[in-house]
């Protein structure tokens, strides 16, 4: 009746454990959500208006896109990435995720998933019937590959195309993958193409940020939306940038398109030019701002002895390590901190770590973003006083860590 293909498969992890922070939640239980990713802040007010203005728009528009949004997307991204994108290289989603799970269906190879990767690229590449290649990394290299360790892989069969994917700022460790030009140069000599996940991109805390896209944009494939820097999650709303040179995939990414979701809702595509078009600088720097110094109070609260970690990059992540000896799995770590502390984090299992490896995703967002924003100035240097007033369960919920890992 079910096929065992989908019958093997769970829900995915980061939308159960919001599930369950709010099932605890609803029995009267204090739940310091640090499992769940989701921007704090809310949508900027010239999007939110023009969505409103433009509700009345209930026509099917085309299958890769209101071609006004591609057009202000490709000219935005080009002069990010000082490289010449069209409106035809732009296919927008319901989310990027739907885009990948679509890519991973049409790609016929390997998958190069470096552990941690992002939860569904796993399970994705599963149903696409891909095989899967697991690249374990280093605290040391910023847990990203370097260019030998993707080489190597792609000597045992050079005959095969292979697909890599590349989150930078990353989900879940938080940080930036400074390899880039060599793994570029290992995508030129070989037949892989990469997808560059650059959904956390415009929240990378240092300026210059750089993607592997600015080092082999011929050979990459931009996988990013406005959930992340614009707020909106909810929205559902993301796009691939494809190369001409992949033109290939682009063209069967749209006939699934045309067969699946059809196309993004209309009044939120007319919204999302509004994103690209308008200025949100001061937007996204008072969103960095934040983020930066909460993590960085996260950071130089909770790193100890027992407690590897290193300061976030860009995103609202971290990875914290915890040196211990009683757990057999992190899967078992994380229920014992929920249970105890009522503290929810992600084992670093779910993200391809060895089950034995006693790693956890921790997510900084637990504050109301709204509030945070319009209690600073906007180049306002945030202390440890900012933070205990507008985010006081991170600085809970980190004490109750911090405690937890003493007891150890």
């Amino acid at each position: 009746m079910l096929k065992n293909l989908i019958k093997n498969l769970n829900p995915s992890s980061t939308l159960m454990i919001n599930e369950t922070s709010k099932q605890m939640e609803d029995q009267g239980k204090k739940i310091f959500k640090f499992g769940f990713g989701q921007s704090p802040f809310t949508v900027p007010q010239d999007i939110v208006e023009e969505l409103k203005n433009n509700a009345y728009q209930n026509k099917y528009l085309p299958m890769q896109g209101l071609f006004q949004l591609r057009e202000a997307v490709a000219k935005y991204t080009s002069t990010k990435k000082n490289y010449e994108y069209n409106s035809d290289n732009v296919i927008i989603g319901p989310g990027s995720k739907e885009l990948m799970f679509l890519l991973q269906i049409i790609f016929d190879g390997e998958i190069i998933l470096p552990a941690p990767s992002w939860v569904s690229y796993a399970p994705q590449a599963i149903l696409g019937r891909n095989k899967i290649q697991i690249l374990q990394t280093k605290r040391e290299n910023n847990w990203f590959p370097n260019g030998q360790e993707i080489e190597e892989i792609i000597l045992k069969d050079k005959k095969k195309n292979y697909l890599l994917f590349l989150n930078s700022p990353n989900n879940p460790s938080g940080q930036v993958c400074k390899k880039l030009d060599e793994i570029s140069n290992i995508a030129k000599k070989y037949n892989l193409i990469i997808l560059s996940d650059e959904i956390y991109s415009e929240l990378a805390f240092r300026e210059n940020f750089k993607s592997i896209s600015n080092f082999c944009p011929e050979k990459t494939i931009i996988s990013t939306g406005i959930s992340k820097w614009c707020g909106a999650g909810g929205w559902r709303l993301g796009y691939f940038i494809i190369p001409n040179e992949l033109s290939e995939i682009k063209k069967m990414i749209n006939v699934l398109a045309s067969e699946t979701f059809s196309a993004v809702s209309a009044p939120i595509q007319y919204a999302a030019i509004k994103a690209y078009e308008n200025d949100h600088t001061k937007y996204i720097k008072k969103s960095k701002n934040i983020l930066s110094s909460v993590g960085k109070y996260v950071y130089l609260n909770l790193k100890s002895n027992k407690v590897l970690i290193s300061e976030p990059q860009g995103g609202f992540y971290m990875m914290p390590e915890f040196l211990n000896n009683k757990f057999k799995t992190s899967s078992e770590m994380c229920d014992s901190i929920l249970k105890d502390t009522g503290v929810a984090l992600l084992p670093g299992s779910d993200f391809g770590f060895n089950l034995n490896k006693m790693l956890a995703r921790l997510s900084f967002t637990d504050f109301n973003g709204q509030e945070f924003m319009e209690g600073i100035d906007d180049d306002k240097l945030i202390d440890e006083i900012t933070i205990n007033k507008f985010a006081p369960k991170i600085v809970e919920g980190v004490e109750k860590l911090k405690k937890w890992s003493e007891s150890l």
